[in-house]
């Protein structure tokens, strides 16, 4: 019992439910009405179910008890680890969504939705289990659906994550009929002497980028922002390819490359180039008594950055807060491994640069500064 229903007039609790007459009812319609008719198709996500089985299937690891279709993921952790730690993860992609919507392309926006929490999971040395995903639409388009889930489900294979299981939700009346939002949700696990917490960080030690594959799905507001004032063609040529799919670029998805290197204790520090940019997320994983000084001329700076820049009139402080600018993930590590490690992301065909260093920091000091 609520403890509203239990309150008298007097606002005082009376010990008895207060009870008040149904509406009365309004004129009945002439025939019985249904779930469809309001808006909820259910044979639509059934058919999506089946559409979307063989990629399910793709993603499946050892670990995995039953099948899609239940009400629940089942999933053992792999019998490897002497003292797991479980790590969970949930992001979704933004306002990029809004641009895969306008452009009709659909196919590659899951894979961003794994990314953002496989990336994340990842900076503490975690190993992606499995992942879930919650879609929501206005009107339930089983084919367009399924080709969203289908990125989803690519995600999941690169990162090495099953996808065990999602929820597909009709909200007609609160969505148009042709807009649709994700969610995602991932658990991974990581042995408890492997956690990556910076607290070994120190001066002397040396920061490596990553490449990004472009904005991945961050300051997508911004750049729609841009695009509104600027009034360009999604279809105009930019470099090899168009400007929209330039900017539907999936974000690059870095745990089979990086997570060995991981185990092997190499790394000190992990920071997934977000929300907050470099300056805001590198600072998350370094100790307080440690600031990182970049060269911002060190690393190739793809060029839809210079572009949002120059037709946004974006200044530089706001890029390096905004964008990631061609770092998706900074690692911290001791001088001496920079070169085999370096070694090893090529290796993987995965662009790095030595891009700074980390230095003593006074108090009050920035954490992260870009010269």
């Amino acid at each position: 019992m609520t403890e509203s229903s239990k309150r008298g007039r007097s606002g005082r609790s009376t010990g008895k439910r207060s009870r008040k007459k149904a509406p009365a009812p309004g004129k009945a319609p002439k025939k019985s009405l249904s779930y469809k008719e309001a808006g909820v198709d259910i044979d639509a996500g059934k058919r999506l179910v089946e559409l979307i089985r063989p990629a399910v299937q793709r993603t499946r690891r050892a670990e995995v008890l039953g099948s899609i279709g239940g009400f629940g993921g089942l999933c053992t952790i792999p019998a490897s680890y002497r003292n797991p730690v479980l790590v969970a993860g949930t992001d979704g992609v933004g306002t990029k969504i809004e641009l895969a919507r306008r452009l009709d392309h659909h196919d590659t926006i899951g894979i961003d939705l794994v990314a953002m929490c496989v990336n994340d999971i990842l900076v503490l040395g975690a190993e992606p289990l499995f992942f879930l995903d919650y879609y929501v639409t206005g009107r339930l388009d089983p084919e367009q659906a399924a080709e969203v889930i289908g990125g989803i489900a690519e995600g999941c294979e690169q990162a090495g994550a099953a996808l065990i299981g999602g929820e597909t939700a009709e909200h007609p009346g609160i969505q148009a009929e042709d807009e649709y939002d994700l969610a995602g949700f991932c658990v991974g696990v990581v042995e408890k002497d492997g956690i990556i917490d910076g607290v070994t960080i120190q001066k002397g030690d040396a920061v490596i980028g990553v490449a990004s594959s472009g904005p991945h799905s961050n300051g997508y507001s911004l750049i729609r922002k841009i695009l509104e004032i600027t009034r360009v063609d999604l279809d105009a040529d930019f470099d090899i390819r168009t400007l929209g799919e330039t900017l539907l670029e999936p974000t690059r998805i870095y745990v089979k490359p990086i997570l060995p290197m991981c185990r092997q204790g190499l790394v000190k520090g992990l920071a997934h180039i977000t929300g907050g940019g470099i300056i805001g997320n590198l600072a998350r994983v370094l100790p307080d008594r440690c600031y990182a000084r970049l060269d911002a001329q060190s690393w190739d700076r793809p060029d839809i950055f210079n572009w949002l820049q120059e037709n946004g009139g974006v200044s530089d402080a706001e890029m390096w807060r905004t964008f990631n600018c061609g770092i998706g993930m900074a690692l911290v590590v001791a001088k001496d491994d920079v070169t085999p490690l370096l070694n090893h992301l090529k290796s993987q065909a995965l662009p790095a640069w030595e891009i700074g260093r980390i230095e003593a920091a006074d108090e009050g000091a920035p954490r992260v500064v870009i010269e």
